[in-house]
């Protein structure tokens, strides 16, 4: 498991800093058992006891964490679009996903084998944004957000299950337009962002220097 973040700390003027503590699980597992498996998902019912000794029941979906990469040159970003079952429509995302079934490898290694294979793009810098929880409230996968910058131009290698996925440049102001409008629904991609905008206020990041 990547690490999560245990601290969010507001500017001075706020009602104070919200703090998350690093003290035992408030719910107890009493028992647990696997009720649906694949090679991407589990589906995991956990008998469980609250702190003030209620016992219900929680359905956790277990999936391997996964990379997204930001692709940044001239002033704007490459995304992919293809088409989403849950969902039943296309839709536009960074480059993102989890190693296949039985490989292994670092989260940077993963971010860049994502790039290339859905883009095609290989990257001279990656630089990692953060690392953040999916559905909190239903899964344990987290996703670790990368920038890649001076990109270069290959060949793409698609998965089976990426058949029809297209990639193109977009400037900023139109990725921020298909926010707006629902071509980009997907929470991973506007989480990316919005840790790239905290990179950039915070002065760690200057993409205009890096075109």
């Amino acid at each position: 498991m990547w690490p999560a973040i245990h601290h969010l700390g507001f500017d001075a003027g706020q009602n104070g800093g919200v703090h998350t503590e690093a003290a035992g699980p408030e719910i107890r597992t009493l028992a647990s058992s696997v009720v649906y498996s694949d090679n991407w998902t589990r589906l995991r019912r956990d008998e469980i006891e609250r702190a003030d000794g209620s016992r219900g029941t929680y359905a956790v979906v277990e999936r391997d964490n996964f990379a997204l990469v930001i692709p940044a040159e001239d002033g704007g970003f490459h995304l992919v679009e293809e088409y989403r079952h849950p969902l039943g429509r296309r839709g536009w995302s960074f480059p993102q996903g989890s190693f296949p079934k039985g490989q292994h490898g670092t989260p940077e290694e993963l971010a860049r084998a994502e790039l290339a294979q859905e883009t095609g793009l290989r990257a001279a810098r990656l630089t990692r944004l953060g690392s953040l929880a999916v559905a909190h409230g239903m899964s344990d996968q987290y996703g670790e957000h990368w920038l890649a910058t001076e990109l270069t131009q290959g060949e793409p290698d698609l998965e089976p299950e990426e058949l029809g996925l297209r990639h193109a440049w977009v400037t900023r102001a139109e990725f921020e337009a298909m926010a707006r409008d629902g071509r980009i629904v997907d929470t991973s991609t506007l989480a990316g962002y919005a840790l790239l905008l905290l990179a950039e206020r915070r002065g760690e990041i200057d993409l205009g220097a890096s075109r």
